[in-house]
């Protein structure tokens, strides 16, 4: 059984979320940058984590996500489960038809156990947890909101007027009129 980047993705962007959304929502291009996971990505995963309410998103300048709830709340389980990761280490996933003739495998139980013993230990983890464990790593939160460079559009020039004809038809009546 093996956990895809999908669930792994999710859980880095919460851990991040959480770490910065008390200096007000997070874009998901600050958290791509900083975890360098694609932005285009992130917006997948934020749509189902938003789907699940664990994430809520702000429009307009100074938007981005917050946290749906509170991150004691939200467990690794839940992160997981919304963005679709599959938690099964059964070959049949769970169908119970493992076995070549339709029925169990003999190993089904063994998988199936394993599985209830993910979520229970998934389901236990909660986000806030992950968050304290990487402030008592030292990780550093800048207070603000990354200052954006600013871009300064040339200044604009107002075109010269120009009196002279702007074709070959208006060229001809300057030549007619003489």
């Amino acid at each position: 059984m093996r956990l895809t980047t999908k669930g792994r993705f999710a859980v880095t962007a919460m851990i991040d979320l959480a770490l910065r959304q008390n200096n007000g929502p997070v874009t998901l291009a600050a958290i791509s940058q900083r975890q360098q996971i694609s932005l285009s990505y992130l917006e997948q995963l934020f749509g189902k984590l938003r789907r699940h309410e664990l994430v809520e998103s702000t429009r307009g300048p100074g938007g981005g996500y917050t946290l749906g709830r509170k991150a004691s709340e939200i467990t690794v389980a839940d992160i997981i489960v919304s963005v679709d990761e599959p938690l099964d280490a059964t070959s049949c996933g769970g169908k119970e038809n493992c076995s070549g003739e339709g029925g169990r495998c003999m190993t089904h139980e063994l998988w199936a156990s394993l599985n209830s013993r993910m979520v229970e230990f998934l389901d236990s983890v909660n986000l806030q947890k992950l968050v304290d464990d990487q402030l008592s790593k030292g990780v550093v939160i800048e207070s603000t909101p990354p200052v954006k460079k600013a871009v300064f559009a040339a200044p604009a020039v107002k075109p010269m007027r120009i009196n002279a004809p702007n074709s070959v038809f208006a060229l001809g009546n300057v030549f007619s009129k003489s």
